[in-house]
């Protein structure tokens, strides 16, 4: 019961981890929705978080083991984080410092609308998460329990 309560804690608590950093990365997205020069000299550029699958050592009882997957249990992490190659927005605002000869603004290819979206999502499986490890707890205090 012990091993199996520590790898559903850890499959959680990476879940959490990945959900944070996701979260981090729409933040700096929505911060920088107008941010039209960037130290690279262009605007800035959205960046997306791209996760991967990683193999925990220790395996849930038989039961839960074969209705995962036949690997074995697996956790989420965060491979990388890459710049969205969508081109920028553009606008027409001839008064904008950063306008160039016929008017026109290279913007940032952030939609604010989409993050928010995004934010949202990761906010949700970060709290679903949290339910799980809550329930995992509550399970081991109830053997616990059930053991005195």
């Amino acid at each position: 019961m012990g091993n199996e309560l520590f790898t559903s804690m850890h499959i959680s608590s990476a879940g959490m981890a990945a959900q944070r950093a996701r979260m981090d990365v729409v933040s700096e997205n929505i911060a920088n929705a107008e941010s039209t020069k960037t130290k690279d000299g262009g605007p800035y550029r959205r960046t997306q978080v791209v996760f991967e699958t990683v193999g925990v050592k220790s395996d849930f009882n038989s039961v839960f083991r074969g209705q995962l997957n036949r690997s074995g249990t697996q956790t989420v992490r965060v491979a990388e984080i890459t710049k969205d190659p969508s081109p920028f927005n553009q606008i027409y605002d001839p008064t904008h410092p950063d306008a160039d000869a016929s008017g026109m603004v290279n913007m940032p290819n952030v939609n604010t609308i989409e993050e928010m979206v995004d934010m949202n999502s990761a906010a949700r499986s970060f709290e679903a998460n949290i339910t799980t490890m809550d329930a995992s707890k509550r399970m081991f205090l109830k053997a616990l329990e059930l053991l005195r």
